[in-house]
C-alpha cells in the first residue's frame, strides 16, 4: 500500500508538537505521589516519575491515577491535535506528547519510560494495535515475569502491527516511539544483559 500524501502545513506542525509537548510533559506522577502524601518520587527506585516507580510507594491509589492520566496525556494531544488540524496533526502530537513525558523541561529532562503514554497514543491512533500491544506485554510479562522485558518486546511488536493493519504513518511513528522506548530502558537492557533485571515482586538491585 503506497503511502498517503502528508497534508500537514508547517504551522499546524509546529502547532502540533507544541500542544503534545506541553501535555506530555505534565509529570503526574510526581504530582499525586505529592498529594496523596508519598513526597517526591523521583527519590526512590528507578527515580521515574511512571506509574511503575509511583507503585514502588505502596500507594495503589497514586500508581493507578498516574497510569490514567499518564495514558490520557498520550492521547488527549492525538486527539485534538487531529480534530484541529487533520491526521497527520495527530501523529506530530503524540510523538511530541512522548517526548515530553521522557523528557520534561519543568524537571530537567528527566522525565518516566512512556509506557502508559504510548498505549495512551495507540489507543488515539489507532485501538486494535493497543489491544493487541497490551496484550503481548501481558503475556510476556506472565510468561518472564519482568516488566522491563515486557516493555520492549511490546515496543518492538507495535510496529509491526500496524503494517499488518496497512497504517504505513502511525507505523513510521510506532518505530521512533520504540527506539525512544529503548533509550529510556537503557538501564534496563544493561541489567538484562547482566541477567540482574528483577522480576515482578523482586527488589530493585542497589
Amino acid at each position: 500500500m503506497p503511502l498517503p500524501d502528508l497534508s500537514l502545513t508547517p504551522t499546524a506542525a509546529i502547532l502540533s508538537l507544541v500542544l503534545g509537548y506541553l501535555l506530555g510533559s505534565v509529570p503526574f506522577g510526581l504530582l499525586f505521589s505529592y498529594a496523596l502524601g508519598e513526597g517526591d518520587v523521583r527519590k526512590i527506585g528507578s527515580g521515574s516519575i511512571g506509574a511503575t516507580n509511583v507503585l514502588r510507594t505502596g500507594n495503589y491509589a497514586a500508581a493507578a491515577l498516574t497510569l490514567l492520566f499518564d495514558a490520557l496525556k498520550g492521547a488527549a494531544p492525538v486527539l485534538i491535535a487531529r480534530a484541529l488540524w487533520g491526521a497527520d496533526a495527530g501523529l506530530f502530537a503524540g510523538l511530541a506528547a512522548f517526548l515530553g513525558h521522557l523528557f520534561p523541561v519543568w524537571l530537567g529532562f528527566k522525565g518516566g519510560k512512556g509506557i502508559a503514554v504510548s498505549l495512551g497514543i495507540l489507543l488515539a491512533l489507532y485501538w486494535p494495535v493497543a489491544v493487541l500491544a497490551l496484550a503481548s506485554w501481558i503475556a510476556i510479562l506472565a510468561a518472564f515475569r519482568i516488566s522491563s522485558l515486557s516493555a520492549l518486546a511490546a515496543a518492538v511488536l507495535t510496529p509491526l502491527y500496524m503494517f499488518l493493519f496497512h497504517r504505513p504513518h502511525e507505523a513510521v511513528l510506532a518505530v521512533l516511539l520504540a527506539v525512544l522506548v529503548f533509550v529510556a530502558h537503557r538501564d534496563n537492557i544493561r541489567r538484562l544483559l547482566r541477567g540482574e533485571e528483577p522480576r515482578v515482586g523482586q527488589s530493585k538491585p542497589a
